[in-house]
């Protein structure tokens, strides 16, 4: 299929709650880090599914039930191809990225031995701190965190430092949810193989900014959320190598995970059902397939670089506002902009530019210990999709002045 060349208008017309307005003004949606709006293919097909496909899938001998299941499964090998995994049974559905964490937390931390350590980085989301902390107190396992600079950038020759034998799996964000630094993770990732660790890359904010590829990558691991990258919310996806799945034990028990249960044993199913025991959200793996589906539409290289050049320019127009304060200035960063204003609230700043029809994120964004390192109790986040544009951050600024103005 050949790709039309990037246009943000074409694609707007795509998102019908862009057209709306809050509290009179037109709408503009600078919380894309938080979740993405949907286009109307994957509306149209969650509202299909539960109007008239709506079945519960596997093992289903009746029409409903089979063309639930092969949309389902169509969908974990759209993603796979996406990601450009070896196999579709690499694909696991999950509840999200935090929920792909855990399982890995629990399952391959059942592989994990008294004194073994994990290294994380200090701009990471709870979501990628606290699994691990409940697993080396269960475990008796060693957490290590590689600090980072002002900038916002992970000191590379800390990581060195930190890497040895004893290390075990490395669990780092692409993309900070926070800063926008994009983090080198591929040479991060040669470096945990080279002494023998797995790593978990945390793809929630790179799935919708840029083409992923995880045999290129070479990470072990890579998780996501579907609300992120223009699909449902409660469904994520686990990126796994065949071989450690395979070695991993089930995270939970019950229905699709099985192959036979007795009383006196149960053998598992194999992968990926393995891994999602219970009814999986349907209309969520199947929407989400629709969601990549539209993706397949976008030249991502481009849209990487537009996003990266309005994020660039929402920079230099904060720049010129006397006491605001970029927070994460990393040289390679894209889609986020963090900022504070001296002397005022980010809560108060957000409520003020809510009032004008701008949709902002205020507060420590899940990542409290990075806040600390700032020595800050928050800020204002506007994040950016590949629909938002140059016009919507003009208008951001008036709005952010007008604000300013008034809370002085």
């Amino acid at each position: 299929m050949q790709i039309p060349p990037f246009n943000v208008r074409e694609i707007r017309e795509q998102f019908p709650a862009l057209r709306q307005k809050i509290y009179g003004k037109n709408l503009i949606y600078f919380d894309n880090g938080a979740t993405s709006q949907k286009p109307q293919v994957v509306i149209d097909a969650i509202n299909r599914y539960y109007a008239v496909e709506n079945a519960n899938i596997h093992r289903g001998v009746h029409y409903l039930s089979q063309r639930a299941t092969t949309e389902f499964e169509a969908s974990r090998i759209r993603i796979q191809k996406h990601l450009n995994a070896r196999k579709s049974e690499e694909i696991i559905f999950t509840k999200g990225t935090t929920d792909s964490i855990n399982l890995v937390a629990f399952s391959y931390g059942e592989l994990l031995n008294k004194g073994d350590e994990i290294i994380i980085s200090a701009m990471e989301h709870h979501g990628n701190i606290v699994p691990w902390q409940m697993l080396c107190a269960r475990k008796g396992l060693v957490l290590k965190v590689i600090p980072i600079n002002t900038k916002g950038e992970i000191i590379q020759e800390e990581y060195d430092k930190l890497l040895s034998n004893k290390t075990k799996l490395v669990s780092i964000i692409h993309i900070s949810n926070t800063l926008g630094t994009v983090n080198p993770v591929k040479e991060m990732i040669k470096k945990a193989h080279a002494v023998g660790a797995k790593f978990l890359l945390d793809g929630a904010q790179s799935i919708q900014h840029m083409k992923i590829d995880v045999a290129d990558l070479d990470c072990d691991f890579y998780v996501f959320s579907g609300h992120k990258v223009f699909g449902p919310t409660g469904i994520g996806v686990l990126y796994g190598k065949e071989a450690l799945l395979d070695a991993m034990p089930p995270y939970q028990g019950g229905g699709d995970m099985i192959e036979k249960v007795t009383f006196e044993k149960t053998t598992y199913n194999h992968l990926p059902h393995k891994f999602e025991a219970g009814t999986p959200h349907i209309a969520g793996g199947i929407c989400l397939g629709t969601a990549f589906e539209f993706l397949s539409t976008i030249d991502l290289l481009e849209s990487e670089a537009y996003e990266r050049e309005l994020a660039h320019y929402a920079e230099q127009v904060l720049e010129t506002f006397e006491d605001l304060t970029i927070i994460g200035t990393a040289k390679n960063k894209t889609s986020v902009v963090s900022f504070n204003v001296k002397g005022l609230h980010p809560f108060d700043i957000g409520t003020l530019l809510d009032k004008q029809g701008i949709a902002v994120r205020t507060g420590h964004h899940c990542t409290q210990p990075l806040m600390d390192f700032y020595k800050i109790p928050g800020t204002v986040r506007a994040s950016f999709a590949f629909y938002n544009t140059k016009e919507e951050v003009d208008f951001f600024a008036e709005a952010l002045e007008k604000s300013i103005n008034i809370l002085r």
